[in-house]
């Protein structure tokens, strides 16, 4: 960035490297300056004139249009709405406790509707009620990451239990330990001989929809397990492709930020 002094004339550039598609602004202003500025030399610099002022912005914008990359990825944003990714919790408790405080200010006569106060009261406390249990028992969904290539080869290629897999994890469930609870107590044999104790049992952290090398579609477990070590998962790595299975190969492996990776790999050939 440079500006020349104030007798002269100056250009700002500006640079910013934040996105994809690259933009350019241009802003020119002309000022015609006071006669007692133009007869001024400027720190012995010959006598010139501030006329010109201009701005040069060149700036590196986001492209809303494309999609996001990962890894030089195309990534699908996961817009679709459905129900089950609403948390029923939320909605009870949002519900029961309007009715709950319109009904309170009615019967005071705070709020109109006197004679509809004893109905919201009614409906408000249960509603409030199994709002607050169901959100006490709330498991969140686990975060997706599909690649475009892996979203076209969802349909033709992934076993139905993969299918299963990966909505049973994206949504709202209740009363569950964990994602993947029974799975991972038949796997990991929980107190059991040769298994492990429950409390460093492996915890979902996110799944990965992606495309092998040579092709096929691929549903990727990503697991935080502190207390256990890759040869724990290397060992049960036929437990996870037979209870995944019919059609399924498992791998498993060391990845980023100290999870553990357990990739199951749909046998059907893309056509």
């Amino acid at each position: 960035m440079s500006v020349e002094a104030a007798a002269g004339t100056g250009i700002i550039i500006c640079a910013s490297r934040y996105g994809m598609a690259q933009r350019k602004h241009v802003l020119s202003l002309k000022w015609n300056p006071p006669a007692h500025l133009r007869a001024v030399p400027a720190l012995g610099r010959p006598q010139t004139s501030l006329r010109n002022l201009r701005f040069v912005i060149v700036t590196n914008a986001v492209d809303s249009t494309q999609p996001a990359t990962l890894s030089g990825k195309a990534i699908v944003p996961d817009d679709d709405f459905s129900i089950t990714k609403v948390s029923f919790g939320v909605i009870g408790l949002a519900v029961g406790c309007t009715l709950l405080s319109y009904g309170f200010g009615a019967y005071f006569n705070i709020l109109p509707g006197s004679e509809w106060s004893a109905l919201m009261l009614t409906y408000g406390f249960p509603l409030a009620i199994i709002g607050m249990a169901l959100k006490y028992a709330e498991l969140k969904p686990v975060p997706c990451i599909t690649y475009a290539d892996a979203q076209a080869l969802r349909e033709t290629c992934a076993t139905p239990i993969l299918k299963q897999v990966r909505d049973d994890v994206i949504r709202f469930r209740y009363g569950d330990e964990q994602h993947l609870d029974e799975a991972l107590k038949r796997i990991f044999q929980y107190g059991l001989g040769g298994g492990i104790i429950r409390r460093n049992a492996p915890i979902l952290e996110m799944i990965r929809e992606e495309v092998t090398q040579d092709g096929k579609y691929s549903l990727v477990l990503l697991f935080q397990a502190k207390a256990l070590q890759l040869s724990d998962f290397e060992q049960r790595q036929a437990k996870f492709a037979s209870f995944f299975g019919p059609g399924i190969t498992a791998k498993v492996g060391k990845g980023e930020n100290g999870l553990y990776e357990v990739q199951l790999i749909s046998d059907t050939v893309p056509l």
